[in-house]
């Protein structure tokens, strides 16, 4: 057993003995005694703990980790103390996913649901948690669908869709770099949307696409996708792969020297990735959902330094402030509604902002009604290849709101039905 998992907060029954006042009858109840107060909420955890996500899903944790901790220290859940039970989704398979939140919520009894990195897990396990009735927050999935087409009374979600993404980035890019762009993406849904809100922010803006070339995931070289988009003239090339692909593709531009002649740019960076690439890989536009180098934000530099103390002094990435985000929503939901039901709690969480030292951020960030979206600041800048600390690879240029990536409601496509 993991020392964390061993130091939850579990209490023992007491069992009423006898040696009462002198004189009184002894006797031994044959009944065991426990309040309620005695009861655990639980948060039951569903998400990569191995596989191509584990990274990341593991960052989540650390998140949830501390969050716990200071839930239970500031007097937990409605006078209850709150346990997070963990379950390994797997990076990629549907299945797991969704057998391990039934095991959660019939035989653990989860309060809580939170997972899922990986967007068709999330998905699958959203359509579960909604069929049970149990309020269900998504840290890191970050299709549209889940907010969108597909939103569900109980499901909240932390990090953004990608359409708020794309916004995000459009219009500092075309500034900076042009507008005629190249897109280099891995042939998956994920990518697929997040190219199809691309050309469509940047169309808006009076931009262009010059072509576009699809590589499998799992892609090791680069060469010659990078190649062959150098060759056609864009101002930017985009890449739209993620993990060690995105570390393998930026590791051949670097090589290449693309960047001294074309932009390089992207959507969704991860700290993760960026620690993961030698120095002068650390190149191009990108978008960060959190960002742990915030001069003069209130909370944030507490934060830092309570993760690292957690993760041998390593700064907490965006996926770090999801989980965190997200296990706090959970107690305060039930704080905000004085109650443990999921319809109640869900109606208490419409239009909610998030506390300072939750958000974590300038603009502070808000769950949208009727949608049930977090809406938080984006931080738009550079890799850079190291800044005043080790882990200070990014600078950042421009802090974006929320509420103005975002999108107006009706874009989302959420219609939005509650229990009669």
């Amino acid at each position: 057993m993991s020392k964390d998992r061993a130091s939850t907060f579990v209490r023992r029954r007491t069992v009423l003995r006898g040696g009462l006042a002198a004189g009184a009858i002894e006797f031994v109840s044959p009944f065991v005694v426990k309040s309620l107060a005695d009861e655990p909420v639980k948060i039951g955890f569903d998400n990569p703990l191995t596989g191509s996500f584990a990274a990341l899903g593991k960052n989540e944790l650390v998140g949830c980790q501390l969050a716990r901790d200071q839930i239970n220290a500031s007097g937990g859940v409605l006078g209850r103390q709150i346990e997070l039970v963990e379950e390994d989704s797997t990076s990629d398979d549907v299945g797991i996913a969704v057998a391990k939140a039934l095991k959660l919520i019939e035989r653990d009894k989860v309060n809580f649901l939170l997972g899922n990195v990986n967007s068709a897990l999330a998905a699958a396990m959203a359509d579960v948690s909604n069929q049970k009735g149990v309020f269900h927050v998504d840290p890191g999935g970050h299709a549209d669908l889940i907010t969108g087409t597909n939103c569900h009374w109980n499901v909240f979600r932390v990090c953004n869709p990608t359409q708020t993404e794309v916004n995000a980035l459009a219009r500092e890019l075309i500034k900076t770099a042009g507008k005629r762009w190249y897109y280099i993406t891995s042939d998956y849904a994920f990518a697929h949307t997040l190219q199809a809100g691309l050309e469509k922010a940047c169309a808006a803006l009076g931009g262009s696409k010059v072509d576009s070339d699809l590589v499998p995931v799992g892609e090791t070289d680069f060469v010659s996708h990078l190649s062959k988009a150098q060759g056609a003239g864009p101002d930017a090339i985009i890449l739209l792969v993620t993990g060690d692909d995105l570390v393998n593709a930026l590791k051949r531009a670097a090589q290449l020297g693309i960047e001294k002649k074309t932009h390089i740019a992207g959507v969704q960076q991860e700290l993760e990735v960026l620690l993961g690439l030698p120095p002068e890989a650390r190149i191009g536009t990108w978008v960060l959902e959190w960002y742990w180098n915030q001069p003069g934000v209130p909370h944030v530099a507490q934060f830092v330094s309570d993760i690292r103390k957690r993760t041998e002094g390593h700064a907490p990435t965006a996926r770090t402030w999801f989980g965190y985000a997200a296990t706090w929503t959970c107690a305060l939901a039930a704080r905000e509604a004085r109650s443990l039901d999921a319809v109640k709690m869900a109606k208490a969480m419409q239009g909610f902002k998030l506390p300072p030292e939750v958000s974590l951020m300038p603009d502070g960030a808000f769950y949208r009604a009727a949608q049930n979206q977090l809406i938080p600041d984006l931080y738009v800048g550079n890799a850079q290849a190291q800044g005043d600390d080790p882990e200070d690879l990014f600078k950042v240029t421009e802090v974006v709101k929320g509420d103005a990536a975002a999108g107006p409601l009706e874009q989302a496509g959420c219609k939005m039905t509650w229990p009669a």
